[in-house]
């Protein structure tokens, strides 16, 4: 039933040579890899709003400044990113820079903060687009996290279904936001420049505001850059590109970075213009479309693809997290499940990974976007401003052919960026001291995965001069527990025999009349193996066994010989079955497996009914 319930919702497995088919084109990963970024339109403008409002409404032509402020952090990024994606084509972003031009530890840094960044992704992503929901319905809003979570799964989902399939779903969403927001502007343009726009709701630029100082300015700036989350996905994800993959990659985050400027200048210059302020019952984006277009059908329009690719940008994570995961992994600082391909092809163990870790986000947190964004943000500036320093060790080590020009936009976009962290963390230190805390114990876990993968690998490397046809072998000792006289019983004694000329069957008896009728049984039944009865006084299987193993061992180890454990075991016909019988054998294998220089096989017994 599971398998079938798998293949309804992800589809059939593909063959390991149709992976060619699941490469993205660029107009499918400018959808999938960008949707991120391209919403953050949605709450940027706003988010430096909500900063300059604490002072009043004469403020608002700050905004101004500080959204070219924006741009050119975003022209630096863009050009730095694109730098990274010839420089690193096999993926990893800010990790692999990091790793290889600073130092490993500093690398994980990168690699951590990006992880979390992911998860934050997805969950902001999803609970802002269900603040866009419940503000066209009401009704619903009590149900905000219950909807946040069935929209996670279903992306989940989509993704398990592999790249191809949910970009060509993903994409419509994100290009009708595009076109929603580009109509927005170019309306709202028309209507300034006729004199449509009302030319009095805004304070001019230049006017004196009182209670504004430096340290609000940058405030407002630091959360105007959460409009910058999502641009380094593409430098993470160039595998998934169709060949050239770099080439691919390097043009679809150029037109990315042209997209996400237009839309949030446009947004910035026309909420200033129609004096829109931030509210708590609805969002700027609505207020500008309302103000533009009135309450008509293209305002739901807009409402309706805003809230599809907030929801949508969570793709971004899904395709970004997963190939991350498998960069560390590869270097052995995470479990190597996250390097398996899935039925679909896709790294199915960390876009699972991703969905359980923003549920249980979203659900912590109860969908409040407004507590996420600055933590999110601080995410993404770390490895901005690592990926920038390591970048430009790199040319100053290198230095290529025009390494000056390449070394000033990297000097550039790392100043900015380390600028935005120390402005977060002293204007919002109370909503992101989290990623002091978060960022260190993944690094720690980190360390802590590598060291097991180094120990289990010096523990099992093989010195090839030991050649094994010379090692000599003193006999085997086989041991088979028997909990009575039975088919299950009969069968493995046949293959215990096979394997040895020295076969001891061990029964555990919880009373001296159980064992005298064993022993009887036994020996009409004419085995031509010698059985052991123990009593146990407490009614246990297992103490009395693992100490008679012991004392076998210790005689064995003496003449150089192997001990071996054939375990009986029957096989239920159906799952359930198996609820009705005692489970103390597996209890028995899951403690012999634990025992040094101890052999356990298991012989199955396949029941018909």
């Amino acid at each position: 039933m599971f398998s079938k319930i798998k293949r309804i919702l992800i589809g059939r497995p593909l063959r390991s040579n149709e992976l060619h088919s699941q490469k993205l084109n660029n107009l499918k990963a400018l959808a999938t890899l960008s949707s991120d970024a391209l919403s953050s339109v949605a709450y940027g403008p706003e988010q430096i709003l909500i900063v300059l409002a604490t002072v009043g409404a004469l403020a608002f032509w700050y905004s101004l400044p500080i959204a070219v402020g924006v741009l050119i952090l975003l022209v630096a990024l863009i050009l730095s990113y694109r730098q990274i994606i010839y420089a690193y084509p096999q993926g990893g972003g800010s990790y692999m820079v990091a790793k290889e031009n600073l130092e490993m530890n500093i690398g994980l840094v990168a690699g951590g903060s990006l992880l979390i960044d992911y998860i934050l992704t997805v969950a902001v992503s999803v609970s802002a687009g269900t603040d866009a929901i419940t503000s066209a319905f009401p009704v619903v809003h009590p149900h905000k996290v219950g909807i946040a979570v069935c929209i996670v799964v279903v992306i989940t989902i989509l993704n398990l279904r592999g790249l191809t399939e949910s970009a060509s779903i993903l994409a419509y969403p994100v290009y009708l936001f595009v076109f929603a927001l580009a109509m927005l502007i170019v309306v709202g343009l028309y209507q300034v420049l006729t004199g449509a726009a009302p030319a009095h709701v805004h304070a001019s630029i230049g006017t004196p505001v009182v209670g504004i100082s430096l340290f609000l300015l940058l405030k407002a700036f630091s959360s105007g850059c959460s409009a910058l989350t999502g641009v380094e996905a593409i430098s993470n994800a160039i595998p998934n590109f169709k060949e050239p993959a770099p080439k691919n990659a390097a043009f679809t985050l150029v037109i990315m970075g042209l997209i996400l400027a237009s839309l949030f200048s446009g947004i910035v210059f026309l909420a200033y213009w129609y004096g829109i302020a931030p509210s708590a019952k609805e969002t700027v984006l609505s207020q500008l479309g309302r103000a533009v277009f009135g309450r008509n059908g293209f305002y739901y329009f807009i409402q309706a693809t805003t809230a599809l690719i907030l929801v949508l940008a969570a793709n971004t994570g899904f395709s970004a997290f997963p190939l991350l995961a498998y960069s560390l992994a590869k270097d052995k600082f995470m479990p190597r499940a996250f390097t398996v391909r899935g039925d679909r092809l896709g790294y199915s163990n960390g876009i699972v990974t991703l969905g359980l870790a923003s549920i249980i986000l979203i659900i912590v947190f109860q969908g409040n976007t407004e507590n996420l964004i600055p933590l999110y943000a601080v995410g993404v500036f770390i490895p901005f401003t690592l990926s920038q320093t390591g970048m430009i060790l790199k040319w100053v080590r290198s230095k290529p052919k025009g390494w000056i020009g390449k070394l000033a936009a990297n000097l550039a976009g790392a100043l900015i960026c380390f600028l935005i962290l120390i402005i977060f963390f002293i204007t919002k230190f109370q909503h992101v001291w989290m990623s002091l805390v978060f960022i260190p114990i993944c690094v720690f876990i980190f360390h802590k995965i590598h060291q097991h993968y180094v120990a289990v690998g010096d523990q099992l490397r093989v010195d090839l001069s030991h050649k094994l046809s010379e090692i000599k072998t003193a006999g085997n000792v086989v041991i088979v527990p028997v909990a009575g006289i039975t088919k299950v019983v009969e069968q493995s004694l046949v293959y215990a025999k096979s394997l040895s000329d020295n076969v001891v069957a061990v029964y555990i008896g919880s009373s001296p009349e159980a064992i005298d009728r064993m022993e009887r049984e036994w020996a009409e039944w004419q085995t031509g193996v010698r059985l052991v009865t123990l009593h146990s006084l407490y009614r246990s299987v297992l103490t009395p066994l693992s100490e008679f193993i012991d004392m076998v061992k210790a005689k064995a180890d003496k003449k150089g010989a192997r001990v071996t454990v054939v375990m009986p075991q029957f096989i239920t016909k159906k799952w359930w079955h198996g609820i009705l019988h005692n489970q103390s054998g597996f209890l028995i294998m899951a403690y012999l497996l634990r025992m040094r220089d101890v052999i356990v096989t298991i012989v199955p017994y396949q029941l018909q009914k």
